[in-house]
């Protein structure tokens, strides 16, 4: 007599769906403590019949495209993100910290499609009926063709989808809702997928735009398993400030259109608004010179934005002086630093340095190193920048200014709010930093330097160094 298969035992991650064949306390992909059980093994797979297909093949320029055409969700900052619009059949997945305004930007497209006449279905999860009744009295929201429902069952959910027949479908979250018979709790990895699965599946075959809302971890990405944000045609990163209205919408993946957009948003009380020119909540309007400020330019996705740098520098007693941030890489900063100790003379080993963004603008962009190490010098030694000086520009180990990207679409940015003089790296290897060469685009001069000692002897800011 044979013997009988020996079954074999699993572990699964409920955060991340790693696999492994003995337990452990800790998660070998997301290291998450006290996370992995033991599950049901998988099936072994076997023999597949062919069987009938849905649709035949044709050749793929008898594909009509029409069906797949963009249509504007209502918002254009949203619009812009997506590439053009919402794409019927498509499946999106926003996800953001709680308390960052997804549901309010959710149920504003909602509104907004009802208003052009097309059915919208909105399924929340995590509140009552008569809870987003009331977020949508106060944001104006309320249509006709607007229809909500709360549900947590993924069968009645389907049963919602088949009565009202919408043309964008809104669930509120995907973590919420559970599929009867899958084991699991709802927001686990099995219950993610299957509910994921069946609604996009769902989208592809009714051609619904579904956008489904999604939580996230502790360090920023996206909770439940890699698979969702894999079966989704767009996800979407809704970022922002706790203390600030500003809001942004990031593409991390996109299907119909590029994935270095991104959306700006002002968060309120009666809603939440596009906001077309961000720039002027990063940049305070200095009437006299003030030390230890520079504004620089940046790139957001493909949309330049100017952001003010302010530092403070003071004496310290301490061994180890203090290097504090907001907005910027405090590893950027230390760079910055030893760069202008080494190369330009600024002795700032006693002292601290403080480094701040104005209106919450978070700078990653190493084109920012200019205006920091400008700020930071002009408060060590109390010399003010000239009042209309823009500057952009990475900083190099030996002191040298690395090439910017996108430089035409910055320095028209800076010309169109009024600066006067943009510094910028040298496109020709000038060494001469009293005479740099210039040019003028739409009336702002623009001064070619070689190295950041160059553009803080340009601007006279170490003359307090004598």
């Amino acid at each position: 007599m044979s013997k009988p298969a020996r079954v074999r035992t699993v572990y699964r991650c409920s955060e991340c769906g790693w696999e492994t064949n003995k337990w452990v306390g800790r998660c070998g992909e997301c290291q998450a403590w006290g996370s992995v059980a033991e599950a049901a093994p998988a099936a072994a797979a076997g023999r597949t019949a062919p069987s009938a297909v849905t649709t035949p093949a044709v050749p793929i320029g008898q594909v009509s495209v029409e069906d797949a055409a963009f249509r504007s969700s209502g918002v254009p900052e949203l619009d812009r993100v997506l590439g053009g619009g919402l794409v019927p059949g498509a499946a999106i997945l926003l996800a953001g910290e709680p308390g960052v305004g997804k549901s309010t930007l959710l149920l504003e497209v909602a509104a907004q499609t009802a208003r052009q006449k097309h059915r919208t279905l909105y399924i929340t999860g995590e509140e009552s009926a008569s809870q987003v009744r009331l977020r949508a009295d106060r944001t104006s929201a309320v249509h006709d063709e607007l229809y909500l429902a709360a549900e947590t069952d993924l069968g009645a959910v389907l049963s919602h989808i088949e009565q009202v027949r919408p043309t964008l479908l809104v669930i509120d979250s995907v973590q919420t809702i559970a599929a009867s018979g899958v084991e699991g709790v709802p927001g686990g990895v099995t219950q993610v997928r299957e509910v994921a699965a069946a609604l996009v599946r769902m989208a592809k075959t009714r051609n619904i735009t579904t956008v489904l809302v999604g939580h996230v971890t502790k360090d920023g990405s996206i909770a439940g398993p890699r698979v969702l944000e894999h079966v989704v045609d767009v996800v979407l990163h809704f970022e922002g400030d706790r203390n600030s209205r500003f809001r942004m919408v990031r593409a991390m993946k996109n299907r119909f259109g590029p994935v270095d957009e991104v959306g700006c948003f002002d968060l309120g009380s009666d809603g939440i608004k596009a906001v077309t020119d961000p720039t002027g909540l990063f940049v305070e309007h200095h009437s006299t010179q003030v030390p230890g400020t520079c504004v620089g330019v940046t790139m957001e996705g493909r949309r330049p934005l100017l952001a003010e740098v302010q530092a403070l520098v003071t004496p310290t007693s301490a061994e180890r002086p203090r290097r504090t941030t907001s907005g910027i890489d405090s590893s950027r900063l230390s760079m910055v630093l030893a760069v202008m100790q080494q190369h330009c003379g600024i002795r700032l080993h006693k002292h601290d340095v403080f480094v701040s963004t104005v209106g919450g603008a978070k700078l990653v962009d190493p084109a920012s190193d200019l205006a920091v190490a400008i700020a930071v010098a002009g408060a060590c030694f109390g010399v003010a920048a000239p009042v209309g000086v823009v500057a952009m520009g990475e900083i190099g180990l030996a002191g040298g200014l690395r090439r910017v990207r996108d430089l035409p679409q910055r320095l028209a940015e800076a010309s169109r709010l009024g600066f006067k003089v943009a510094v910028v790296p040298s496109e020709r290897g000038s060494k001469d930093s009293r005479s740099p060469e210039s040019w003028s685009v739409d009336g702002m001069r623009v001064l070619d330097v070689s190295d950041v000692a160059s553009a803080l002897q340009l601007l006279r800011l170490t003359e307090g160094m004598r």
